[in-house]
Order: C-alpha cells, then sequence, then structure tokens
C-alpha cells in the first residue's frame, strides 16, 4: 500500500488506524504509523500535534487508577513503554521540530507548557521551577506571533512559583527578548496580510502572498548586514514547513524554491563560505524524498533526487531503484515529455560520469553501453505511446548527446556515434533545425582535430595530396543543404563557406561556392513565396475581422456612419464593438461662427494653446483610469458573442467602461472588459465557469499582462512589437499614444492574453535592436509610477544663448563660457541655407557650473550683442515633428535647388510646385513612420508631420517627384485599412484629426452647428458631396520666364517711362500691342534679320503623362 502524502491523509490514515487499536500491540503500531508520519512531514504542527497527544493519552492511561480498562499485564507493560520522560521528550522533540512556525508554533508550546504545569503542580520541585523557567525563556528568545501572551504567561508563573526573583527575571528575559520582537515586526505586516486573505477565504490570494513572503524571506537569509543569519535561515525554513504542509503542498515552483534554498546553503556550508552549523539544514536526499512524493510529475525533482544521490556516494543499486520509482509513477508525463526526459537526462548522466571515471570498473562501462542506448529506446516507446507517430523526440537531442560523448570519448567508436548523428538526421524535427546541423559539425571538427595527427604517411607527397581536411565535417553541410524545410539556410550557408575557405581543397571550395549560389537562388523564392502567404494569410483575417465587426454593428449607427469611413475602420485598431468609434469633429465650420482665422501653421500652436486646459483635465482624468487593475480577460465566448450580451451578463458587477471584442476564425471570442474600479473587475471574477450561451467562459484578471514598451526604432509599426513579441504568447492588443500634443511620444501599451506570456516578454527588456543602436525597455504597465527624468536639460546644465552675433560660431561660444567651467557641447540653430540663427544650446559639466554662466554671462556685451543667458527649459508641448534632407536634423544646409543655379534662394513658386500635402495618417504614426512609406519615391527635403491636422506636408526635391508621390501615394493603404489621400496644404490646415473614443460608457460626441443651419444639417448628404474630392494632378513647371502667363490678346500695362523709351527707339503702342498679340515683328528685327521660328511643341495630354510615368517605372 501507497504511503499517503500531505499531513491531512496522514493524519486521517493514522486515525483510521487508531479506531481499530484496542490492545498493546496495535497501539505500537500507530506510534510506528506516527513515527513514519513525522519522517513524511516533519514541519506539520497537526501531525506533531496529534503524535504528541496520542502517546500522552497512551501515558496516562497505563498509569494506576486509571479508568481506561486497560488488562493488568497491558497497564505494567505500558508503563515500561510509555514512560513520563519519553512523553516529555516526545513534546520536546515536536515543539523544536515547529517552533520557527511563527504564526501557529504556540498551540503546541502552550499544550506542552500547560503539561508540565500540571506535574509541578503535583510536586512543587525546586528543579521543576528551574526546568520551567528555563522552557520559557528558551521560548521567549524566539519570534512568534504569541509572544505577549507568553510574556503574560511567563509572570504568572514568576508571580506564583519566584516571586523573589520576579523583577531580575522579567528584565533579563525583556532584554534577552528584544532581537526577537524585532525580527517578528518585519514580519508582522506579511503575517497580517495572510490572516486578512485566510478569513476572506482567499485561496489564490494565500498563495500569492506566501509566494512573495517566501521569497522575501530567501532575501532576508542572505543579507549580510543582518547579523541573524542563523536565526533568519530558521525562520526562512519554518515559513517552508508551512507552505509545503498547508495550501502550497503540490505547489511545483515552491518545492524547487525550497530545494534550491537547502542545497545552496549546504553548499556554503561546506565550502566554508559561511560559520554554521550543518545540523540546522534538513539532509538533502529526505528533502528529496518528500518533493517527489508531493510533486511526482515534476522531471526536474526526480532528476535533482538521482544527482543528490549519486552526490552521496549512493551505490548503483539505489540509484537504480529512485529512476525505477520514476518510471513507475503514473504521472511522471502529466506536462508531457519533458518530465520524463529531464528523468531519463539525469540517469544518463550519471551512467556516463559513472563509466568515464578514471577508476572506473569494466562493469560501471558495461553497465553504460547497455544503459545509455536502453533508456533511449525507452523514450523512444513513451512517446510513441503517449502521442503515436507524432512523437519525433527531444528537439534538444540530450540523451542521443550522451550516448555520442560516451561513443567517442570512452569507447572511441566514431563510426558507432557518427551512425546516430544519422539517425537523427533523417527525423523532421532535427532536420529542419539549423541548430542540429551545427552541433553535428562541431563534433565532426573536434573529432577531425582530435585525430589529426594519426594514420600519417611517412611517404613524401604533394601539398595537395599531403593535406588532411575535415571531409566529413563538409559532407554535413552538404547534407543540410539538401534538406528544403530549413529553419535558416543562410546561417548554415555561411559557416559552410566560411568552413571551406579555411580547410578545405580549391576544387570543394568552388563546389561550395556553386552550390551556395544555386542554394540562394532558391532560398529567395522560398522566402518570396512565404511573405506573399503571409500577406495573403494577413489579408484574409483582416476581411474575416471585418465582416465580424460589420456583423455586429447595429443598422441605425451603419445609416448614419458615412460611407467612406466604413471602408477606412481598421480592425486592428478599433476593434469589433457595437458602438464604433466615430469623428468628434467634422472639417466643415458653422456659417455663423466668428470671423475665420488665416489657415496655416500658427493655427496649431493657437489651437494648442486654447486645448491646453481640457488637454489638462483629460489628463488628469487618464491618471485616474488604471486599465491594467481594473480589467478582465473573458475567454472561450461564443462566435455569435456582441458588445451588448456582454455588457449585460456582466453589468451586475459595477460600472463597464469599456469592452473590446475581438474574434478569430476558428476560434474561440476573447473579450478585454474594463470594469471602473479594482473591487468591480474582482468581484466580476465569480462568473469564471459560469454558462453563457451554451460555453462555459473562462474569466480571469488582466494584472500583469499589459506592458509599457519603449526605445524601439522610431520606424516600428504595429506588426513589429507584434514580431519582436510573438515568441512570448498571444497578444491581445497594441496600443499607440496620441501625437497630437506631443510628437515626440515613442512608446506602446502590448496586451497579453495571459500574466506568463507577459512575464516572458519581459525577459526582452535590454535586448539590443538594429546592432545594439536602441535598447529595448518591456517593463510591467504602472499607470502610477512616473520615469524620473534624466540628461543635461532635466539636470539643469543645459543653457538657452539668445541674440548671439550671426557670425559667431561654436568655438566662438565654447571660449566664452569657458570662464564659467568645462563646456560639455555647443549647438548652434541655424537656417535651412545654413545661417546661424543667433541662438545656442550650451550643456555645462554641472549645475553650479551652469549657474555660474548666468551670473556672469546674462546681458553680457559679446559682438555688439547683449546676450540673454537662462537655464533651458523643454518645451510645453510639440504639436508637430519636421525632418529634413532624408532624416538630418533641422538647421543643416538646404541641397541645390532644380535649377542649378547654386544659389541657396529658392522662390515661393518653386518650394509650392514640389511640396505636397499627405490627408489620412492617424494621429498615432510618426513621422519617421511616414518617412518610411514616401521615401522609395523619391528625395525628401523636408517632412512636417502635423497629428492635429492628421496629415503631413512634404516637401520633394523637385516638382517631378512631387507629381509622382501624388499618383503614387493616393489611395496608399496603410495599417488597420486607412487609406491615405494627397491634397493642398490650404487643404490639411482645413482638416481635423479624429477623436478617437475607446469608452463604451461615454457617448460619442457629435458637430454642432449653429441655429441658422439647424435644419440643413438634418437633410442627408447627397451622393456627391459623400465623395472624397479628387486628388489634384501635379505637372513639372512649363521651362521659359518666369511669371504669370498671359494668353492671347492680353496686353501688358505700359508705365510712363516705358513709353518714353518706346517713342526714344521708335516703336509706338501700335507696334507694341502687334508685339503682344505675336502679330508684329520681333524685337530682334531692329539689330538684324529674324531668327527663323521654332517649331512648333506638341501639347501633352494626360494619358501621355501616364505613359510617361509608367515607363519612368520601368
Amino acid at each position: 500500500m501507497a504511503s499517503p502524502v500531505g499531513e491531512d491523509n496522514w493524519v486521517d490514515f493514522v486515525d483510521h488506524q487508531l479506531r481499530g487499536a484496542t490492545d498493546l500491540e496495535s497501539r505500537v503500531k500507530v506510534i510506528e504509523t506516527f513515527r513514519r508520519a513525522v519522517q513524511a512531514e516533519p514541519g506539520s504542527l497537526k501531525v506533531w500535534m496529534a503524535y504528541c497527544e496520542y502517546f500522552w493519552s497512551l501515558y496516562s492511561d497505563c498509569q494506576p487508577g486509571s479508568d481506561a480498562g486497560w488488562p493488568i499485564e497491558e497497564q505494567h507493560v505500558g508503563r515500561e513503554t510509555f514512560t513520563l520522560d519519553h512523553a516529555l521528550n516526545l513534546w520536546q522533540e515536536g515543539y523544536e521540530a515547529v517552533q520557527y512556525r511563527l504564526s501557529d508554533s504556540h498551540q503546541l508550546w502552550n499544550r506542552w507548557v500547560s503539561l508540565e504545569m500540571e506535574l509541578l503542580a503535583r510536586t512543587a520541585t525546586e528543579a521543576g521551577v528551574r526546568r520551567i523557567t528555563h522552557l520559557y525563556k528558551n521560548r521567549l528568545a524566539v519570534p512568534h506571533a504569541a509572544w505577549d501572551n507568553t510574556s503574560q504567561m511567563f509572570s504568572s508563573f514568576l508571580s506564583e512559583y519566584n516571586r523573589a526573583n520576579y523583577e531580575s527575571e522579567m528584565l533579563h528575559v525583556t532584554a534577552n527578548a528584544r532581537e526577537a520582537k524585532r525580527l517578528y515586526e518585519l514580519r508582522d505586516p506579511w503575517e497580517m496580510k495572510l490572516n486578512q486573505a485566510q478569513k476572506a477565504g482567499d485561496i489564490q490570494g494565500m498563495k500569492a502572498i506566501m509566494t512573495e513572503y517566501i521569497d522575501w524571506e530567501i532575501r532576508q537569509a542572505k543579507n549580510k548586514k543582518d547579523n541573524n543569519t542563523l536565526t533568519n535561515i530558521r525562520i526562512c525554513l519554518g515559513l517552508f514547513s508551512r507552505a509545503l504542509t498547508g495550501i502550497m503542498s503540490s505547489h511545483e515552483e515552491t518545492w524547487l524554491n525550497f530545494l534550491v534554498f537547502v542545497s545552496t546553503w549546504h553548499s556554503d556550508i561546506k565550502m566554508n563560505r559561511v560559520k554554521l552549523p550543518n545540523v540546522i539544514l534538513p539532509n538533502m536526499l529526505d528533502v528529496l524524498q518528500r518533493a517527489v512524493h508531493h510533486v511526482p510529475w515534476c522531471g526536474t525533482v526526480w532528476a535533482r533526487y538521482i544527482l543528490a544521490a549519486e552526490e552521496a556516494g549512493l551505490g548503483f543499486t539505489d540509484i537504480e531503484r529512485i529512476k525505477h520509482a520514476a518510471t513507475s509513477c503514473a504521472q511522471l508525463d502529466r506536462d508531457g515529455m519533458g518530465g520524463v526526459l529531464e528523468m531519463y537526462s539525469a540517469w544518463c548522466g550519471y551512467l556516463k560520469r559513472t563509466a568515464m571515471n578514471p577508476n572506473a570498473t569494466e562493469e560501471a562501462v558495461d553497465l553504460a553501453e547497455v544503459g545509455l542506448p536502453s533508456a533511449l529506446e525507452d523514450v523512444r516507446h513513451w512517446g510513441k505511446r503517449r502521442y503515436g507517430d507524432a512523437y519525433q523526440g527531444d528537439p534538444n537531442f540530450r540523451l542521443e548527446k550522451i550516448l555520442i560523448q560516451f561513443l567517442t570519448e570512452k569507447k572511441d567508436d566514431i563510426n558507432e556515434a557518427r551512425a546516430v548523428w544519422e539517425q537523427l538526421s533523417v527525423i523532421p524535427l532535427h532536420a529542419n533545425s539549423y541548430d542540429f546541423w551545427l552541433a553535428w559539425f562541431l563534433w565532426e571538427m573536434l573529432v577531425f582535430a582530435s585525430t589529426k595527427s594519426k594514420n600519417r604517411s611517412p611517404t613524401p607527397a604533394t601539398l595537395a595530396q599531403g593535406l588532411r581536411v575535415p571531409s566529413f565535417a563538409t559532407r554535413v553541410f552538404i547534407k543540410a543543404l539538401k534538406v528544403r524545410t530549413l529553419d535558416w539556410p543562410e546561417r548554415i550557408m555561411d559557416v559552410y563557406l566560411q568552413h571551406c575557405n579555411d580547410y578545405e581543397l580549391a576544387e570543394t571550395l568552388r563546389e561550395a561556392q556553386d552550390t551556395i549560389y544555386k542554394t540562394r537562388k532558391g532560398v529567395a523564392k522560398r522566402r518570396e513565396r512565404e511573405a506573399v502567404q503571409a500577406q495573403a494569410a494577413a489579408q484574409a483575417q483582416a476581411q474575416a475581422a471585418y465582416e465580424a465587426q460589420a456583423q455586429t454593428q447595429p443598422p441605425a449607427l451603419a445609416q448614419h456612419q458615412p460611407q467612406q469611413y466604413q471602408q477606412q475602420v481598421p480592425y486592428q485598431q478599433y476593434p469589433p464593438q457595437d458602438h464604433p468609434m466615430t469623428d468628434a469633429q467634422q472639417s466643415g465650420t458653422s456659417p455663423g461662427s466668428k470671423r475665420k482665422r488665416e489657415d496655416g501653421p500658427i493655427d496649431e500652436a493657437i489651437d494648442g494653446a486654447k486645448r491646453a486646459k481640457s488637454e489638462t483635465i483629460m489628463g488628469a482624468a487618464e491618471l485616474k483610469r488604471d486599465r491594467e487593475n481594473t480589467s478582465i480577460f473573458v475567454r472561450n465566448l461564443p462566435k455569435d458573442i456582441t458588445q451588448t450580451k456582454l455588457r449585460q451578463f456582466f453589468r451586475e458587477y459595477g460600472h463597464i467602461n469599456n469592452i473590446d471584442l475581438q474574434k478569430s476564425e476558428g476560434a474561440p471570442a476573447v473579450a478585454l472588459i474594463e470594469f471602473r474600479s479594482p473591487e468591480d473587475a474582482r468581484t466580476a471574477l465569480l462568473r469564471d465557469g459560469k454558462y453563457l450561451g451554451e460555453s462555459v467562459i473562462q474569466v480571469s484578471p488582466a494584472t500583469d499582462c499589459t506592458l509599457f514598451v519603449t526605445n524601439y526604432p522610431p520606424e516600428a509599426d504595429e506588426q513589429y512589437i507584434r514580431d519582436l513579441f510573438k515568441h512570448c504568447g498571444d497578444i491581445h492588443s497594441i496600443r499607440f499614444p496620441s501625437l497630437k500634443y506631443n510628437t515626440k511620444r515613442r512608446f506602446c501599451y502590448v496586451s497579453f492574453r495571459d500574466r506568463s506570456f507577459a512575464a516572458a516578454a519581459t525577459q526582452l527588456d535590454g535586448k539590443p535592436l538594429e546592432g545594439g543602436k536602441y535598447k529595448l525597455q518591456a517593463k510591467f504597465s504602472d499607470p502610477g509610477h512616473k520615469q524620473v527624468r534624466q540628461g543635461a536639460q532635466a539636470e539643469e546644465r543645459e543653457l538657452h544663448v539668445n541674440n548671439l552675433p550671426r557670425a559667431a560660431s561654436e568655438e566662438d561660444v565654447e571660449g566664452l563660457f569657458q570662464k564659467a567651467g568645462n563646456v560639455v557641447s555647443v549647438r548652434l540653430t541655424r537656417n535651412m541655407g545654413g545661417v546661424s540663427t543667433g541662438t545656442a544650446f550650451v550643456v555645462m559639466e554641472t549645475k553650479e557650473q551652469a549657474a555660474k554662466a548666468i551670473e556672469i554671462l546674462d546681458k553680457v556685451i559679446f559682438g555688439n550683442h547683449p546676450l540673454k543667458v537662462e537655464v533651458s527649459k523643454p518645451p510645453t508641448r510639440k504639436t508637430t515633428a519636421t525632418s529634413r534632407a532624408d532624416g538630418e536634423a533641422e538647421g543643416s544646409p538646404a541641397e541645390s535647388t532644380a535649377s542649378g543655379s547654386g544659389s541657396g534662394h529658392v522662390s515661393g513658386p518653386e518650394i509650392a510646385a514640389r511640396t505636397i500635402a499627405i490627408l489620412g495618417i492617424p494621429d498615432t504614426m510618426n513621422d519617421a513612420r511616414v518617412r518610411s512609406i514616401i521615401a522609395p519615391i523619391g528625395t525628401i527635403n523636408k517632412l512636417v508631420l502635423h497629428p492635429q491636422h492628421g496629415g503631413a506636408v512634404v516637401e520633394f526635391a523637385d516638382a517631378a517627384t512631387a507629381g509622382k508621390a501624388s499618383l503614387v501615394i493616393n489611395s496608399t493603404e496603410i495599417e488597420g485599412g486607412k487609406k491615405l489621400r494627397v491634397g493642398s496644404v490650404h487643404q490639411l490646415f482645413k482638416e481635423k484629426a479624429e477623436k478617437r473614443v475607446d469608452r463604451i460608457d461615454l457617448p460619442h460626441q457629435q458637430p454642432q452647428k449653429k441655429s441658422e443651419d439647424s435644419k440643413a444639417s438634418k437633410k442627408g448628404k447627397t451622393a456627391a458631396e459623400l465623395m472624397p474630392p479628387p486628388p489634384p494632378i501635379r505637372r513639372p513647371p512649363v521651362l521659359g520666364k518666369a511669371g504669370a502667363k498671359r494668353g492671347l490678346g492680353f496686353v501688358v500695362p505700359v508705365s510712363k517711362a516705358q513709353k518714353e523709351q518706346a517713342a526714344k527707339e521708335g516703336s509706338g503702342p501700335d507696334q507694341q500691342q502687334q508685339q503682344a498679340n505675336g502679330t508684329g515683328p520681333s524685337t530682334s528685327s531692329a539689330a538684324g534679320p529674324a531668327a527663323p521660328a521654332p517649331p512648333p511643341v506638341a501639347q501633352k495630354s494626360n494619358a501621355d503623362f501616364k505613359k510617361m510615368f509608367l515607363e519612368g517605372r520601368k
């Protein structure tokens, strides 16, 4: 019969045996069972209490005058077996086992001391008083929850039995217990949290608190500043006893934590890194034996058990018994083959190490030679039995590596080891992995290096004949490149070519180059196919999502929504909802409004200033909105679920702010529901496991599922972020911030569907991107956390200098400010022509030096200019983003104009001819992403992003590129299915960016009209009004004289001075009119013969321009 597991099972098991114990022999068997129980659960208060109470009852029942009804003979034998000393020693043993259980150890101690007091009351001996006094002093020196009660009990004891020494004893005890009280006060907050969770019946909360409590205790034990290391270790062991005999008795992570804690301190004591007695720690084999009984499915625990047995010097029979116990356990493969492989890896590692020991016997070598292949076969049969033909082995081929090492180093059987590699290479799981082929290649090179001096012929030979080459290693690459489904063939080709360059002959190198060239072409086609398939799958998913959104949208809202907007709603950015987000304002204005301002960039500053107050209010509201702690995930939803049904299902648990419902083909729908408060979200968890329609839904908290991600490349879009974290788990949504009021923001919130996925994603924190140019930050989102800004400006070391001479250089400014201290950097601002604007930013080494510079240089005359020096302050908001000349910073010299004049001056009409406005850009898209879309078209001189108007102004290098861009960009689809439009700059500044509402509890605002236009607003728009305006077609300007174009019959106004000059030259007004109309003689006829008339230029139609454009693309 298998032994019970857990304190409750042991108590029930003993209680059942105790009921049938009617004679002395059966009672002794119960005592033996109790002894087994305390060995299995040495820190269990419940088991020790039951054991000590039962033994004390046997001691009482066998005493003369007892009414237990024992036979006389059994009473005599019982008094010899169950003695008082044995009983009291058992109470003491139990107390020593549980004394550092801070919360409940007083239960056993109070019972024990009460029995001691009963015995003292009968005898009242001086030795008894000293014994109990000693017990109290030891108890009060140990931290525990009932310390005050114990102190009161000791005070009463002294008042009755040792009144003369009452004051001295109490003073001595209080002084000795000061440290114990301090240690408990440190742990009192944790104990209070556990008590509150226990009273509330929150099992999961108790587990979470206990896990954090244990981690804190482990840190306390490692704290070198604390001189109570021994006590801290004992308290930590007591906390582990509470956890592993209570609610976390089957918690795999806690057992592993306990094993590592005990193992680490055993190593420290053994290596004399700490001076502590080894007896304070439990025996490692005993701990592991308990662990494998509580978590038999954990292969890591079984592997540690085998390793500890090997380290302890146990024989082959004992370790084999542990291995057989693991394989006989029905739960070892509960979580898949991972546990099985972990255990077998430890077993094979033991066989290999034993056989490769220099002092190994032939028997050990034979055992490894038979046992390693046998273990491989056992694992293969186990996997086939569980998964059938789908099982392909261990992805890391751990057992095979051990066998290969044994055959190579111990048996020197290279051919047999190579045969193992050959067998693995035909399994698709390994054949498709570049890691497998590189491992095989490295092994072949190791074999080649070890046999380098073998089989050398003494006969002289040519260089080619005598050169030894690692041909087997080369064959590995040849075999690898024949696998068409290899996951990273590029890596294999690089190493293959480098290997042939280093070791192979010229002929082999040439063949490798040929093979790599042909393989690269095939890989390129494969990558193209994969890209097309991925794009098709993404389009199909987006189309299915859009159709699902259209089905869930109420018809009433669909009628009032413009057709163009319905086609442009992106699915990923706006999840399917019953009340889709709409534009808060339209671009049009009311006829009854105030005088219209001039359209232009100045409007943005005025508009931003007017919105400062509302922005502050909105910002305060956002701080109060804690999505991370007020949201829940609802999974396994019916496919036909709607937002309205979900809202009705959860409305009784609290106010719902938002519902993010997502559906995918072939999978149940998932929703993220945001409540007003964390209390509402916790209450909604009661719906877990309830029926919604015909589905049993799963409700879990969304806490710790959202990451704050920043410091990624500026060009990164949503797909880039998804690819970055795709291996971590399912991503529910990605939220980018609005750039309307600050275009410098570059971060996003990534919400995963499980906290374990988010925890895995935090492992990417600090990952270098793009060759180390950026260092990714991925941390759990905390709305209450505000990052402390760093840098020269935040540290008040950067100075803003105004009114500098335009001719002053950076060196001049640096020399001036060196009077105040060390200058770190100087930056002069310049216009597009490269001319200084008279403003500079100077960074000093310290804040004090910056203050000194202001004191001595402010209002100082420098080059006949009074300087203004002040601390640089960050701008309140940056509503536009400007980039110039393909990424050059503002102030860099502009490129030469298309006219080729060489001068930096560019006329306004020329700039206007090569400038376009792009409309329909979301306010979450930054300038770098916009530039990445239009950069392939041609050279960009300047790009200004206007998020408040939902667009950007782009100046190209020439008008031809601007015309080409107008045709290419118009109707270009961006993320979420939105399409860009091309318009004029004037049209852009009349546009207003859309206002997105991500809450369903707020009414969707509609544009308000004045009363004069109220009737007209009720009428529906016509189809022509709903159509977007046609994009303007821009063509290169006609070469010729600058200025306005004049038609036939146009007469240029003639000034008085011109008339007088014409009279002197003999040309009258009639002649001038004839010249203007093109009927008079040319001006050159007076000086000589007339020049031949130029041939007529054929006018080009739109079709001709389109043909030219298409030919240019070729």
